[in-house]
């Protein structure tokens, strides 16, 4: 792995010079657009909207548009400027809970590794976040953003999860959820007695992406000459209001069988 940040952790007086990883990667096919008749490579380009002439790499600027049509030119120093501290460093402000955190603001996580000679502050921090059952929150920044995080205890390593700020998260009131008991207290019974059936311990490693291994086989199939056809399945019949008590009863009987 290939770190994308270094820096220091503040913990008190104590800084820990530490490097980040990205503890995840996307798993799905790369693909190329092509022309159709000849499956040429179409290549994109950066062109400008003025003269239609295209501009290289190196003549693109950032701007900022103030007015219509006006813009400042924002450099890479420029950047640098803000606060050069906060760039290098991730300060843990405070501590709190890991329950308190709304699971709607976590966004992508990040493994923490200590440079050499500073493991034993790592270790302290990090065995006291496990203890204390609780997560430290700090801002820092990178690639020219600023973000909240939350640095938590994971087996042998500390964690790192990038947060979304509040503000953010989009509002509920444009969508049409339902505001009244529209059930009876039966059916919530019976909905709550399949849930507790059906309740099984967390097992990551057992739920695969079988959405790309379909197109791995779709894509071996095509590099063979040939046709990889998939059973037509029947879409399922959204559960007329009638028919919920009968269902639910259904369900239940078929969980507690298949257990």
């Amino acid at each position: 792995m290939r770190p994308i940040w270094s820096g220091i952790i503040g913990f008190g007086l104590i800084n820990i010079p530490i490097k980040i990883y990205s503890a995840s990667e996307e798993r799905k096919f790369s693909f190329d657009y092509l022309r159709k008749k000849d499956l040429c490579p179409i290549k994109y380009l950066k062109i400008c909207k003025t003269d239609g002439q295209e501009v290289p790499y190196k003549d693109i600027v950032r701007g900022y548009e103030f007015e219509k049509g006006q813009y400042v030119v924002i450099e890479d120093e420029d950047f640098k400027k803000i606060n050069l501290k906060r760039s290098q460093m991730i300060e843990i402000v405070g501590f709190i809970k890991q329950e308190e955190i709304d699971y709607k603001l976590f966004e992508k996580p990040y493994y923490i590794e200590p440079e050499k000679n500073t493991s034993k502050a790592y270790a302290i921090l990090r065995e006291a976040l496990r203890k204390s059952k609780k997560a430290g929150i700090a801002k820092f920044v990178m690639h020219t953003r600023e973000y909240l995080v939350v640095i938590a205890a994971d087996k042998e390593a500390l964690i790192l999860n990038q947060l979304r700020f509040p503000e953010q998260l989009r509002r509920t009131d444009e969508l049409f959820l339902p505001r009244k008991n529209e059930f009876t207290a039966k059916e919530l019974e019976i909905a709550i007695q399949l849930i507790n059936q059906l309740t099984i311990p967390f097992q990551p490693e057992k739920y695969k992406d079988t959405y790309n291994e379909q197109l791995q086989i779709i894509i071996d199939h095509k590099l063979k000459g040939k046709v990889f056809r998939i059973e037509k399945e029947e879409m399922p019949v959204p559960t007329a209001i009638p028919d919920i008590m009968a269902k639910l009863k259904e369900s239940l009987e078929y969980a507690q069988k298949r257990k």
